[in-house]
């Protein structure tokens, strides 16, 4: 950690959105890139993200994908619009290629898929182009399954026969899984 805080103390603008509609999250990651040493601005939603830019365009910004008001591509585009220097990381809990390349193309510099740990952010702030190195801790393929398998349960209303229709698996089998805890 005192590596990276000192990189980030030899920034010129240490300004920093953090944007995440998850409030306990949002608190924790502000909080731990704050004692990294950069200047965080805390937001839950796409309003009060591009409200924040328009009040100051920062440095850097964490942005969560899929929020309860829309998407954070739209405040990619804010950030991009009012500071074309500035480094975006993308954050999500339902990472996949397709959104990946979007954020990408959008102006994100990287993707990190949650629960992403704050030093594994503050490198991909800090990258110079190079491929950032893989993570330390990645998710296993089994909790990859499992937060698809509850992405799109959410995203059919909870609706146990619509999610497995989807997933093509038999319901009751759906039904297991969504019934066990989270695998690590």
């Amino acid at each position: 950690m005192t590596d990276l805080s000192a990189e980030v103390s030899a920034l010129p603008d240490r300004s920093l959105l953090v944007l995440d509609d998850d409030a306990p999250l949002r608190t924790r990651l502000g909080r731990a890139l704050e004692q990294r040493g950069f200047e965080p601005t805390l937001v839950g939603s796409v309003q009060e993200a591009i409200a924040a830019v328009k009040v100051k365009a920062p440095a850097y910004a964490v942005l969560d994908m899929r929020l309860e008001d829309g998407s954070g591509l739209k405040v990619v585009e804010a950030v991009r619009d009012a500071r074309p220097d500035a480094k975006i990381i993308m954050l999500t809990g339902y990472g996949n290629i397709a959104t990946a390349v979007q954020a990408v193309k959008a102006g994100a510099v990287d993707y990190l898929s949650k629960p992403a740990d704050a030093d594994d952010v503050v490198r991909a702030l800090l990258a110079r182009g190079d491929a950032p190195a893989p993570p330390d801790n990645p998710m296993s393929a089994d909790r990859v399954r499992w937060e698809h398998i509850q992405r799109v349960y959410e995203l059919c209303n909870h609706n146990v026969s619509e999610t497995a229709r989807r997933l093509n698996m038999h319901r009751r089998t759906l039904q297991r899984i969504l019934a066990k805890r989270a695998p690590r």
